[in-house]
């Protein structure tokens, strides 16, 4: 009796472990993993050397609102925050007179202002929507037929009126996978480097691939002549500047119009924001995952990870961390918090007298007096 009880006990055993086995390897996942060779992580050293510049940030009540991935100061001297629920908040300065400005029904990354003082914004749900009277239209959301932007991140307004946005994945929409943060996941994951560079002309109605190739293309800048883009490419930790001219450029083929600026960062680069005096703001997600890096060039081992729980992806532990570059790409401030208490540091805004750290899950705007 006992000796039949284990014999099935052991065959119950092994048919769990060969489905185990054949869901971890053979299971379908959206994403296809291609190999590629990821740098040496640099760790926090030289310009990036610990410190605790970041740590007890002042804080702004948002009510039940989670989410300012993205603040700006709009031609009214007001400050606009865009939140998780798709809310976009407009206040004082000082956090005071909170009111929704808008409600996209998607969820804004990035905005800007146009030259009429309509706010631009990038809804990776709905594309790229123009702001006025409370309400948001639809400006474009594709290319060209059978060509959909699928995953409209950041922008910036030209001063001659065109608008430049990242389009941060061709691959997955957060629509259809989950949201913003797990779409972004698999494309990283992936590695395919699918995203792009858009410009958009308000007047002819266009618009034109300015860069493609990018692995998660994310912030962009404009420099201070308007010749150049700055841009994030979050999944390989790294920074571009790519002519404004440039049409249908692809970036990993190599060309004198683009090169990185800033290499082999010590975590995942997000939004970028002018500030005061030629600085350049950039925000790091997350540090780097050692482990995440050495799965590079396995692609076979990472589609077996996405067959797992998210909670087990090698994605890095919470880390605050924002700091400014030049348009040659010199480090000028580092600020961080080791304690992670305001999470996934996405970007910051400077003005006179504060710099506002951007945050894509934070209950509450974070800043610090300048």
């Amino acid at each position: 009796m006992i000796a039949s009880m284990l014999r099935w006990f052991a065959g119950a055993v092994a048919v769990l472990l060969v489905g185990t086995i054949a869901y971890l390897c053979f299971w379908p996942v959206p994403a296809e993993p291609v190999s590629w060779q990821a740098p040496t992580p640099p760790g926090f050293t030289g310009p990036y050397a610990p410190n605790t510049r970041l740590a007890d940030l002042r804080t702004i009540a948002i009510g039940k609102e989670i989410g300012p991935e993205h603040i700006a100061l709009g031609p009214d001297g007001k400050l606009y925050a865009a939140m998780e629920n798709g809310d976009v908040l407009r206040m004082e300065p000082d956090g005071s007179k909170q009111e929704v400005f808008v409600n996209t029904g998607g969820r804004v990354l990035g905005f800007d202002f146009d030259g009429d003082g309509r706010m631009i914004a990038a809804d990776p749900m709905r594309g790229l929507l123009a702001v006025a009277g409370g309400r948001a239209t639809l400006l474009v959301d594709r290319v060209s037929e059978g060509d959909p932007v699928r995953y409209a991140n950041s922008i910036i307004v030209a001063p001659d009126g065109t608008i430049y946005f990242t389009d941060a994945s061709a691959r997955f929409a957060p629509a259809a996978w989950g949201g913003t943060y797990p779409a972004s996941v698999l494309d990283i994951m992936e590695q395919s480097a699918s995203g792009r560079v858009l410009a958009y002309d308000p007047a002819a109605k266009t618009t034109r691939v300015v860069a493609r190739g990018f692995s998660f293309a994310n912030g962009i800048a404009l420099s201070a002549d308007g010749r150049a883009l700055f841009v994030t490419e979050t999944g390989r930790y790294r920074i571009w500047k790519v002519d404004s001219n440039a049409r249908d450029l692809d970036v990993q083929a190599g060309s004198p119009q683009a090169r990185v600026l800033i290499d082999n960062l010590p975590g995942y680069p997000d939004n970028l924001m002018r500030g005061r005096d030629g600085r350049i703001w950039v925000g790091l997600f997350r540090p780097r995952n050692p482990a995440a890096d050495g799965l590079s060039d396995k692609p076979f081992v990472r589609k077996i990870l996405l067959r797992l729980p998210r909670f087990l992806l090698p994605l890095g532990k919470p880390y605050g961390h924002v700091f400014a570059f030049d348009e040659s790409g010199k480090v000028v401030e580092d600020l961080q918090d080791p304690s992670g208490a305001y999470p996934e540091t996405t970007g910051a805004t400077e003005t006179a007298d504060r710099l506002y750290i951007h945050s894509l899950h934070a209950p509450a705007i974070g800043w610090l007096p300048r």
